[in-house]
């Protein structure tokens, strides 16, 4: 069987992503995110789409896309911010959101990649995190629709005091869409700086995880040392187009005035 993981196009790495799969994208507001394939599923038909991401994009822009074209179900994220159509599907009842600490995400994502089932973290314990009753679906009139369920809370001693620690599940997902600065043909992949973010995490998570990279190499011009997630995580690799590296937006622009 040959290694090379390489398809032709983003529209062929997505085409048997199918209606109500449950997708994890790497990205952090803007920086690293998998524009390339997020348009590419755009094109398609899929829908009722199970999201789970730090954030959403923003309005007209990465997962922002596929959110204003009706086709995300269910949102697991640690922010809402930027993006105002987010919070208004959100809130009118469209849409059913699981706000999750940012590290408690990240390390769903983490275990689901290295097969630990559950672990326990202080984070959230005294909240609606633990002790359930978080909105996750609203009626249209404003009630709550769905909300979370109590989690099991357990106490462990730290230097000498018994602390309570919440449970929380890996969260493992069809699907990973990633983006890379370079990549070989196996799948072995290096991030760019803050583009690193939820990226090799994302790739842990997905049963199916196909990565779009600005750079393909072969294998081997890759030191070792330098591998950020191996290829083992990585099942499909989509170079881009030179005009599909340089599209990147910048979530907030400033711009200092003059002395």
């Amino acid at each position: 069987m040959s290694l090379d993981k390489t398809v032709p196009s983003a529209d062929e790495a997505v085409a048997d992503i199918r209606d109500g799969a449950s997708l994890v994208v790497g990205g952090f507001g803007l920086a690293g995110v998998p524009i390339a394939l997020i348009d590419a599923l755009a094109h398609r038909s899929a829908t009722a789409l199970q999201v789970a991401s730090n954030n959403c994009g923003t309005d007209g822009w990465g997962l922002g896309v596929l959110l204003e074209q009706g086709r995300i179900a269910r949102v697991v994220a640690s922010y809402i911010g930027e993006n105002k159509e987010f919070g208004r599907q959100y809130l009118a009842g469209e849409l059913e959101v699981e706000l999750t600490p940012q590290g408690t995400l990240a390390e769903r994502l983490r275990a689901a990649g290295a097969g630990i089932p559950a672990f326990y973290t202080p984070a959230g314990v005294g909240t609606w995190v633990a002790e359930g009753a978080m909105p996750w679906r609203y009626h249209p009139d404003g009630s709550v629709a769905v909300s979370s369920s109590p989690k099991e809370v357990r106490e462990f001693e730290v230097d000498g005091q018994r602390v309570p620690f919440v449970l929380e599940l890996s969260l493992v997902c069809d699907f990973g869409l990633v983006r890379a600065a370079k990549g070989d043909r196996h799948g072995n992949l290096v991030f760019h700086r803050s583009a690193r973010n939820f990226n090799p995490l994302a790739a842990m998570a997905g049963r199916t995880t196909i990565a779009e990279v600005e750079e393909l190499v072969e294998p081997g011009d890759i030191d070792p040392d330098d591998v950020h997630l191996p290829g083992i995580f990585v099942h499909r690799v989509v170079e881009l187009t030179s005009e599909q590296v340089t599209a990147k937006h910048i979530e907030k622009r400033t711009v200092r005035t003059g002395p």
